[in-house]
């Protein structure tokens, strides 16, 4: 899923430079955001590194995900509960430490990808 980055003023924000110029050079290919070649040939590797991380983690967010709604179908068939509760505050406080109030967020997200809305 795609989405939109929105600048403060709440429009979209639009490539190119705070004074309505586009770049040109090397920056108008690649849309770094520099007319420095080198800059921009080093933002260009540092991207594709990042690319290969976010789909890492989609893929591992996915297996999580599909792992967590095996356990959950499993106690349940079992004639356990939906949720262990313990479980998900264990979760929750382990992204907490190490990521802070971000890695709460995180974690919300991730238990809702495994087990659906509460």
């Amino acid at each position: 899923m795609m989405t939109d980055v929105v600048e403060s003023s709440g429009g979209l924000a639009r490539p190119g430079r705070t004074d309505g110029t586009e770049p040109t050079g090397a920056a108008a290919g690649t849309g770094t955001g520099t007319d420095d070649s080198a800059a921009a040939e080093r933002i260009v590797a540092i991207r594709e590194r990042i690319d290969e991380i976010d789909r890492t983690i989609i893929a591992l967010w996915q297996e999580r995900a599909a792992l967590s709604q095996e356990v959950g179908a499993t106690r349940m068939a079992s004639g356990g509960t939906r949720l262990v509760l313990s479980r998900e505050r264990e979760i929750l406080e382990r992204f907490r430490q190490a990521l802070g109030a971000d890695g709460t967020q995180l974690a919300l997200l991730l238990l809702r990808a495994g087990r659906g809305p509460l």
